[in-house]
């Protein structure tokens, strides 16, 4: 075809293509404003605009349209993650939605214009009652108004403190409350991640964004807002499509993106550092071996390092079921845990278990073993150079498809731990793909771990947190690893932040303590922060690595089932004229995204409202479905989704979870609940701190006949009991709170994840 009449077909085309387009246009926003006679012409324009360009650069998923009423006044209350919720929230409305803005907008021009056409309804901080007024009157018209009670885009990606202007405007305009929920917009260019907006680098085309609309409630119930916006968001939270992934999946991808660079570093024996492509290839090879096996888990017995790690990856690429096992509780216990899980193969190393049997001589070993150092050694150079030059060449994105991966694991099990059995017989925790692929994403969000960050972990891949933050986050984010087999190596660990340049530990706080003892602020000079969790962090902990180490200790919360994170404290953000808080001491932080939470009175099981210490329940996408065959224990714990937790809590008014103890923890003296841990640390407080060394007491409870309960502290260290009684009752605390029984014992009993041994001490005490 000669060229210009070439070019002329295609002009006409395109000619054609944007009338077209213009003539649908028209007749959708027609259609729009006939079927919505209470939306202006401009307002439907404008929605379909935003329809256009929310569809074109976002995945959508809209839940709850149902429960915004058809007719009279509503009062949208929505979370603030980005500059683009207002879109979000009004595009998806049947009804016209008016916002309260900020005032700012006025002072421009054009978008002053565009505000008043779109009817919003600016706020001004020193004439606020206007702006009241004014959607009061809205909502008594039949209008649906929509507010961000927060008042501010959030800076760390947490919901933040609620203000209760909206409870006086719905009282007023007597009209229902709507929660609202945008999910998926932390980290995007329109939201302030990383402190900046826009200058920062989109993560991926087309991301999947939520909207949900949540139950009608009444303006007098107004202090249950923030617990109803959360339980709005997990539930968006657990549609997120990339939940229905396979762990294989998300660790190649990410394997693939630092293929050439350096992404654990082992310091075992020596120092030991593998790229993401030789990691990859080593857990590809092994895969392949274990998946000629017949049986769906594998046992593995490691402690944290390269051999761990390419061990769990590998079960996951053959899409086996890593169970990693507890070597610390004993034989009965062990037994008891390989027969349930049913594990006939076991990946461990003829070093390790020659090791392990000078503590643990009588550990229960299968018959078919895997010698991981043997089989690594084994496998040909040119294969492992085959493999790695694949992961170097090959798409991230497309390595899974090229490897023959397994892409979609959702609700099948991923990991089967068990707990620590600290207060009876170790349960099984089966976690599927989609709850640790659902932590993983609310460690991102959480901000907890930082991009690009240098992570030590020792804590061993049998504890949860050492199982998903250890191996799973650090091996699938933009994260070198650095391990240790052992944490309670004080000095090897201390070493390993100084000579690698650590930016964030994760510990307990047993083994958090002793580095008072073996490190200066110098080699800690490259630790932004240490994340502490597993057990109640002790605040004179913090207050010591914060004065004698100049490292901030954030208290972070999770358990077994959950995956195990439900709640962290975070840094704080400033940006220069103010201070956004993400980290208060003596909480635990707030929820991470995608957790509701709910508290329950323990004697009567009614819901509290916020606030009020009460039983802690949670409820999300991370949260186990149940036990490893205990459907009995599994009804104990899990009720309509809602998770019971075992510890007593409340949130603050800014959001931040506070627990006050396991019921577990509890003496009921006389008729009083007594918690063992705030006994504790006032004793504590009269030695001036817990020290240095382990832990130097354990406050339990014994049968009492006259009492029901009476406590009883068993120390470590050397106390005199008159004084402690009298330093109690000289700092106020009840006479039912003071001991009246001091046992000294070599030492306090602790499991290997770093707890108590609450068996053990019910146990000494009694």
């Amino acid at each position: 075809m000669p060229l210009i009449p070439a070019l002329g077909l295609l002009a006409a085309l395109a000619v054609f293509a944007v009338v077209a387009a213009a003539i649908f246009l028209v007749a959708y926003v027609v259609r729009l404003a006939i079927s919505h006679r209470q939306m202006g012409w401009f307002y439907c324009g404008v929605q379909t605009l935003c329809l256009l360009f929310v569809r074109f650069f976002y995945r959508i998923r809209v839940q709850g349209v149902a429960n915004l009423p058809d007719t009279g006044g509503v009062l949208i209350v929505c979370n603030h993650v980005s500059y683009l919720d207002p879109v979000l929230i009004g595009t998806f409305s049947p009804r016209p939605v008016r916002f309260l803005s900020w005032d700012g907008f006025e002072r421009m021009p054009v978008m002053r214009q565009v505000m008043r056409l779109m009817g919003t309804i600016p706020v001004d901080a020193s004439r606020a009652k206007d702006a009241v007024a004014k959607a009061e009157e809205a909502l008594r018209r039949g209008e649906v108004v929509c507010i961000f009670p927060e008042g501010n885009v959030t800076r760390n990606g947490a919901l933040l403190e609620i203000r209760r202007g909206f409870e006086l405007i719905a009282r007023r305009a007597g009209c229902p409350i709507v929660p609202a929920w945008v999910d998926g917009k932390w980290g995007s260019i329109l939201s302030l991640s990383e402190g900046r907006l826009f200058w920062k680098r989109p993560r991926g085309w087309r991301r999947p964004v939520g909207v949900a609309y949540g139950k009608p409630f009444a303006a007098e119930q107004a202090a249950e807002a923030r617990l109803r916006l959360l339980e709005v968001g997990s539930e968006l939270f657990a549609t997120r499509p990339q939940l229905r992934g396979h762990l294989a999946s998300e660790v190649a991808r990410g394997l693939g993106l630092r293929a050439g660079r350096e992404v654990l570093v082992d310091r075992t024996q020596g120092r030991r550092a593998v790229s993401g492509a030789i990691l990859l290839a080593l857990a590809w090879l092994l895969a392949r071996r274990l998946g000629r096996l017949p049986e769906e888990r594998i046992g593995i017995v490691l402690p944290a390092g390269l051999g761990a790690a390419v061990a769990n990856l590998a079960c996951a690429f053959a899409d086996k079921v890593p169970v990693n096992l507890n070597f610390t509780v004993g034989r009965a216990a062990s037994e008891s845990c390989l027969r349930r899980a049913g594990v006939r193969t076991m990946i461990t190393a003829e070093a390790f278990r020659s090791k392990l049997g000078e503590r643990f001589a009588d550990f229960p070993w299968t018959e078919d073993r895997i010698d991981v150092a043997d089989a690594l050694k084994a496998l040909p150079k040119w294969k492992i150079a085959l493999v790695a030059l694949v992961a170097r060449v090959t798409p991230s994105d497309l390595l899974p498809w090229v490897l023959g991966l397994p892409r979609e694991g959702g609700e099948r099990e991923a990991g089967l731990l068990f707990t620590s059995g600290s207060s009876g017989e170790p349960k099984g925790v089966a976690l599927s793909h989609a709850n640790i692929l659902a932590n993983l994403f609310q460690i991102d969000e959480s901000g907890a771990v930082p991009r690009r960050a240098r992570l030590l972990s020792s804590l061993p891949v049998f504890h949860s947190f050492g199982f998903t933050v250890g191996v799973w986050y650090a091996l699938s984010r933009d994260t070198t690893l650095i391990t240790l087999p052992s944490p309670v190596d004080t000095a090897g660990n201390v070493a390993a932040v100084r000579e690698e340049a650590a930016t964030v530990t994760v510990g307990t706080p047993t083994f958090l303590r002793p580095w008072l003892r073996k490190a200066k602020p110098a080699d800690l000079a490259s630790l932004e922060w240490a994340v502490a969790g597993a057990e109640k962090v002790p605040a004179d902990l913090v207050a010591a690595w914060g004065r004698e180490l100049e490292t901030p200790l954030l208290e972070g919360y999770g358990t077994t089932e959950s995956s195990p994170v439900l709640a962290v404290n975070i840094p704080d953000v400033s940006d220069g004229s103010q201070t956004w808080r993400g980290n208060r001491i003596g909480s635990v932080g707030r929820p991470v995204v995608g957790v509701a939470v709910r508290f329950l009175d323990p004697e009567t099981g009614a819901t509290l409202p916020e606030g009020k210490t009460g039983l802690l329940q949670v409820r999300g996408a991370n949260l186990f479905s149940g036990y490893l065959g205990d459907t009995t224990r599994t009804a104990e714990v899990m009720s309509d989704g809602w998770y019971t937790t075992g510890d007593l809590g409340r949130l603050d008014e800014e959001g931040f979870l506070h627990l006050e103890g396991r019921l577990s923890r509890f003496s009921k003296v006389g008729g009083e609940m007594v918690p063992h841990g705030a006994v504790e640390d006032a004793i504590l407080g009269l030695l001036g701190g817990a020290g240095e060394g382990a832990r130097p007491l354990a406050v339990a409870g014994r049968a009492d006949e006259a009492k029901g309960e009476q406590l009883v502290v068993l120390h470590a260290v050397d106390l005199e009991p008159e004084r402690i009684r009298e330093g109690l009752v000289a700092a106020g605390l009840p006479n039912l709170w003071i001991p009246r029984i001091f046992v000294r014992v070599p030492a306090i009993p602790v499991l290997g994840t770093g707890k108590l041994d609450l068996r053990a001490i019910k146990h000494l005490a009694s």
